[in-house]
């Protein structure tokens, strides 16, 4: 496989009503950048170019052209076992990243075999102050830091990230909702306190309303913490 081979792919596998239902959803990027093509697709064509000899140079070619492009890059990371390997793809593809959607793909579970090490590079990532090196690293705390490794401190971490940003706002929702359904007593102490931003806490709210994780009882009481 080469570029021309994996381009002519995308485009063979193109959907004109995929692409204008991307376009909507995903409205930070150029949409002549979108080609259309599904996900799953997409996945395929990721464990192709994985298992190739094309795989390095299609990782070394940054930036990417298309939208696709990034995503396949995504699930190339996540496909990737040896957590120092891994490490270093993320590393190198964050700066690149410029939509939610891409950042969102690349949770690999290689993170999870030294979450020590991985702690450290949610805090490096944090101090970039940059969009999507925040959601990335929020989403990996809530991905692997929430069940059994749960610390006070991550949330902690999440809310002390003073970001304007609307996709940043929005992981940071997403995390507290998450903890609310997997660590109540210390989350909600966040909600009845006022220490999330206002946007954070209601879209923390709105997402734990709509959690089928969270009872109806605590969903009643969140409900009257919403900021008007």
């Amino acid at each position: 496989m080469n570029k021309e081979v994996l381009l002519k792919k995308l485009v063979d596998l193109q959907d004109l009503k995929y692409k204008s239902f991307q376009e909507k959803l995903i409205p930070t990027i150029d949409p002549n950048t979108i080609i259309g093509v599904r996900t799953p697709e997409l996945k395929k064509i990721a464990k192709e170019v994985y298992l190739s000899d094309y795989k390095d140079s299609f990782l070394g070619c940054l930036p990417h052209q298309y939208f696709e492009e990034n995503q396949i890059h995504s699930f190339i990371i996540a496909l990737e076992k040896d957590y120092d390997k891994c490490i270093k793809l993320i590393n190198d593809f964050l700066p690149y990243i410029d939509n939610w959607a891409t950042c969102d793909q690349a949770t690999p579970a290689a993170l999870k075999k030294r979450p020590d090490d991985t702690l450290k590079e949610i805090k490096k990532w944090f101090k970039e102050d940059k969009t999507y090196y925040y959601r990335y690293g929020i989403e990996q705390l809530m991905s692997f830091y929430l069940n059994d490794r749960f610390k006070k401190e991550y949330l902690e971490m999440v809310a002390g990230i003073n970001s304007e940003e609307y996709y940043v706002k929005m992981m940071q929702g997403w995390f507290f909702a998450t903890a609310l359904a997997k660590q109540y007593d210390d989350t909600i102490l966040y909600i009845e306190k006022g220490l999330l931003e206002k946007d954070v806490n209601n879209i923390t709210i709105k997402k734990a309303i709509e959690s089928y994780r969270i009872n109806d009882s605590k969903k009643e009481y969140l409900r009257k913490f919403r900021i008007r």
